[in-house]
């Protein structure tokens, strides 16, 4: 992740990939390799972490914490409207039109004065990462525009990537905050997930804090991946653990057999360790999520991320970028499942 230079020109982020003809251009772009690096350097600094870890960071971290709460207490002033329709609450557009009033204020108040003239870019994609304002719905396309959105904090100074507490805490504190955040969205203005039912993620909407969740057991001698079916252990470990946390929600949300509701996710419970769970869900998201253009034509690129091919004299060890977080080595191996997985099929996680 190369520093930004003396007079950096940010730009509004538009759309590159128009059609599917596309999707090579963003897989070799500099943009994909860069947020691929970001991702596993996180999931990297989390391994073996609960929530509750303890960490020194950035004030910024707790000051986007702190935008992220303004966002909370919008919700909260923009209550659900009575309406026909059982889905698809009409209020959120009045939400995402004062989100999109209120942004910039929000993290020029939150970021040192000379990262300001980076907010008219980076806001984009926090605004974005809360859902579509016309269909009401929210899927892996808004997270991975969060993702960006931390990305865009660490490129332009405002996080540490030398600093290891801040890669701990852009997960343990601002990504966990998000979760909470986006959660209430779904529940309030009763959101529908993006695409055909979740097709692109593990419950109907995330993806993202399962990979995450899952490093945060790796080396754990107690907690065994067959543990997260059982409710009791789910509730007493939610608020320590992301994927604990997406279990209990989808716990809340839904009914009947847990093997039915949540086929993939009650598969993967029979995986032998963590670390096996950790590396196919990132071998999975590749392939299931960022190479499926569903997802990705909604990505938008501006300075920070350049639709342009990735110069492979910049490449890192493995094939990485040489972003200077950290970022894993290759050979991940994993699920490499298709959008729709058939009940009988089983991932393959060896």
């Amino acid at each position: 992740m190369a520093a930004l230079g003396d007079g950096h020109i940010f730009a509004q982020p538009k759309r590159e990939i128009i059609s599917p003809m596309d999707l090579d251009k963003w897989l070799k772009s500099e943009a994909y390799q860069e947020l691929i690096g970001f991702l596993e350097s996180l999931n990297e600094a989390v391994k073996g972490k609960p929530l509750s870890v303890s960490v020194t960071p950035s004030p910024v971290v707790a000051a986007i914490v702190e935008v992220l709460n303004r966002i909370d207490e919008i919700i909260d002033q923009t209550p659900a409207i009575d309406q026909p329709q059982r889905f698809g609450n009409k209020a959120f557009a009045t939400f995402y039109s004062q989100l999109q009033n209120s942004i910039s204020s929000l993290l020029k108040s939150a970021l040192p004065d000379n990262f300001h003239g980076s907010v008219d870019e980076i806001s984009v994609y926090l605004t974005e990462s809360v859902g579509n304002s016309t269909r009401i719905d929210y899927g892996t396309g808004h997270e991975f525009s969060f993702v960006m959105f931390l990305y865009c904090l660490f490129r332009i100074g405002a996080l540490d990537t030398q600093k290891a507490d801040d890669r701990i805490a852009a997960v343990t504190c601002i990504f966990s905050k998000y979760m909470v955040l986006v959660r209430k969205l779904q529940i309030t203005y009763r959101m529908e997930p993006a695409g055909s039912h979740g097709v692109w993620s593990l419950d109907d909407f995330q993806f993202i804090p399962f990979i995450w969740g899952s490093s945060q057991f790796v080396g754990n001698p107690i907690i065994d991946p067959s543990s997260f079916t059982d409710s009791e252990t789910v509730h007493k470990l939610a608020s320590e653990y992301l994927f604990m946390g997406c279990i209990e929600y989808i716990l809340k949300v839904k009914s009947g057999p847990f093997h039915e509701h949540s086929n993939q996710l009650w598969n993967i419970s029979g995986t032998q360790s963590w670390s096996k769970i950790n590396q196919g869900l990132i071998k999975m998201y590749k392939a299931e999520v960022l190479a499926k253009f569903p997802v990705v034509q909604h990505v938008l690129f501006g300075s920070l991320l350049s639709i342009k091919p990735m110069d492979p004299t910049k490449m890192g060890k493995a094939g990485r970028p040489g972003t200077g977080i950290g970022i894993l080595t290759s050979g991940l191996k994993g699920i490499s499942l298709p959008p729709q997985l058939n009940p009988a099929d089983e991932p393959n996680l060896n």
